[in-house]
């Protein structure tokens, strides 16, 4: 891991966060966690130690909170910064776009203002595959055209910007932009997972609270796409393959003053049908669903061309649709309630 021994990572109660803190941990690598727990439960904690058998510090926090930040930075001798921290619900992000370039562009400022300071070098950012917007292709690489649809994307693209200038006036920086597909499954003991606030956002934990009673059926939003089956395609990325990906990225950047951008997805979308189906193998459980109007904003189909990730990380996905079901399985009926 050369020499990125302690990291500092924001939302790192989070789900991609956790998955993320354990990876790192295990690894040999001393993490600091922070998070305000807009979004989280403090829970995760435990259950990180429980897995890695080690202490993690953890600090209640905003990234905005620049007193604390300093703070923070001023005790611990950090080398690298994780950020996760920040709003992703795209449809809340059109309601409230005030609240979204608040926390995810102007937090980040903060954040690196802070991290200049502290003379930390390395960054890695969770940025998105929305950063995309609605191009010409399904299948996307990191040169297609940028030109995000939605405010939760302006924001990603906000900082990629950002980052992107910052490093040009700071050559010794090294930043990765990490452009995530679609996040699922848990760890696979079961003990840490996707644990949404509310109703859920996302595909994958709406069908499992479904599969395990909390809720009656899944809607499907939209099912006469220009599809196989009429459901919209995705690139579904299981979480721990992710959580590798930001490893391998921090492995990278500790051998050169580098500005990496990658896609982190598997390159094979499935549709919201064929999810179903083989969540209704892995849980033995009927899977009741309505099929509803399109969601604004929802495209037919889009996946990740994930070679850029394996020639510049040495890294690719190991775990397909069947881990992906199982371990959210395993996970939602051990904690049918979350944290």
């Amino acid at each position: 891991m050369g020499f990125m021994n302690k990291v500092i990572v924001t939302g790192g109660t989070g789900y991609i966060g956790s998955h993320t803190v354990v990876q790192l941990m295990n690894a040999g690598i001393e993490v600091v966690v922070l998070d305000n727990l807009s979004n989280s439960n403090q829970g995760v904690i435990a259950r990180i130690e429980k897995l890695t058998g080690k202490h993690l510090e953890f600090i209640e926090g905003d990234i905005r909170d620049r007193v604390l930040l300093r703070r923070v930075f001023e005790r611990y001798s950090l080398n690298a910064v994780m950020h996760f921290a920040g709003l992703k619900a795209v449809g809340e992000s059109e309601q409230e776009p005030l609240k979204y370039f608040d926390n995810n562009v102007s937090g980040t400022i903060v954040l690196l203002e802070e991290m200049m300071r502290a003379k930390i070098n390395t960054f890695i950012f969770s940025s998105s595959a929305t950063v995309y917007g609605n191009p010409d292709t399904v299948c996307y690489s990191e040169t297609t055209p940028l030109s995000p649809i939605n405010v939760y994307g302006r924001t990603k693209l906000m900082v990629e910007d950002i980052l992107r200038d910052l490093k040009k006036a700071n050559p010794q920086l090294r930043i990765a932009l990490l452009r995530y597909f679609n996040p699922v499954g848990a760890h696979i003991s079961g003990e840490i997972g996707e644990n949404p606030f509310g109703v859920p956002n996302n595909l994958m934990p709406f069908i499992s609270q479904v599969a395990v009673g909390v809720r009656e059926k899944l809607l499907i939003y939209g099912g006469d796409y220009p599809t196989p089956d009429g459901t919209g395609l995705r690139d579904y990325i299981h979480v721990d393959d992710l959580a590798a990906g930001h490893l391998a990225a921090l492995n990278a950047l500790s051998d050169s003053h580098s500005f990496i951008t990658v896609n982190l997805g598997t390159g094979r979308p499935y549709s919201v049908l064929e999810m179903v189906a083989a969540f209704e193998k892995a849980s033995g459980k009927k899977i009741p669903y309505e099929i509803v109007g399109r969601r604004p904003g929802d495209l037919p189909e889009y996946y990740a061309d994930a070679s850029l990730a394996k020639k510049l990380l040495g890294w690719e996905t190991k775990l397909g649709i069947d881990r992906m079901c199982s371990d959210t399985w395993n996970w939602q009926k051990n904690n049918p309630t979350g944290y």
